[in-house]
């Protein structure tokens, strides 16, 4: 399904993931986006943010909480820092800003309907163990995230990067990794995203997300996720410092 009010991109739009073999219906503001997706279940949602009578961000925010789990590709005028936190806060699985290239919107469609018939899964499988970094708690069975107790909201794509690196905790993660953990390898993804993801992650995960203990920049090589209790001791021990 495609949600766009305007004819000239909404058109653009259909013929080429119609070209690409998929059938593609057409909504022109956010009432009827919503209304259809509760009649039709489709596969994936390509979702203007700017439209009449419900804008996409209101969309998402209904869509996630009544559990539809449908991917949403955002499309946005809008470049800013804060919009792109509270798309992906919301919810969506990926975005692209206007003006975009029709070919590369096909091929993040086509890279998050793969992803949604593997299961979405990019991490640790169903059945794997509670992952714990420290006081950081991942439960891949249940999907939920807890840090000193508490539960963290986290959407799907925050979850597969916390659990990938819980899995592996201390390991620095280049950003194509991650974007691989996110939607499978795809040149057309931009790292732009993962950035903004961990941005958002800092919020719901660390005490001071501006002095991150937890999930740390590695300069020019990419994140990890470590345990923040630990890496005082070691330092205690060798009376070193810390990054």
């Amino acid at each position: 399904m495609v949600a766009e009010d305007d004819d000239k991109q909404g058109e653009l739009v259909r013929r080429y993931l119609e070209r690409e073999g998929h059938a593609v219906t057409l909504v022109r503001d956010g009432r009827a986006a919503l209304d259809l997706v509760r009649q039709r279940e489709p596969d994936l949602l390509v979702l203007d943010v700017m439209m009449p009578r419900a804008d996409g961000l209101d969309v998402l925010r209904v869509l996630r909480a009544e559990a539809r789990e449908l991917p949403v590709l955002m499309l946005t005028a809008r470049s800013t820092e804060d919009d792109l936190l509270l798309g992906l806060d919301l919810g969506a699985d990926d975005y692209m800003t206007k003006p975009y290239s029709p070919r590369e919107l096909v091929a993040r469609v086509r890279t998050l309907l793969r992803r949604a018939r593997r299961g979405g899964s990019g991490g640790p499988a169903a059945a794997d163990p509670v992952l714990a970094v420290g006081t950081l708690l991942i439960d891949p069975q249940r999907h939920e995230v807890t840090v000193d107790g508490a539960g963290v909201e986290c959407t799907p794509g925050e979850f597969r990067i916390l659990a990938a690196m819980a899995a592996e905790p201390d390991r620095v993660f280049t950003r194509q990794r991650l974007l691989e953990e996110l939607h499978g390898f795809d040149r057309y993804i931009s790292g732009r995203t993962v950035d903004v993801h961990i941005m958002n992650l800092r919020k719901k995960i660390e005490a001071a997300p501006r002095r991150p203990s937890r999930l740390l920049t590695v300069y020019g090589v990419g994140y990890k996720l470590t345990d923040p209790e630990a890496r005082t001791v070691h330092t205690a021990r060798t009376g070193g410092g810390t990054i």
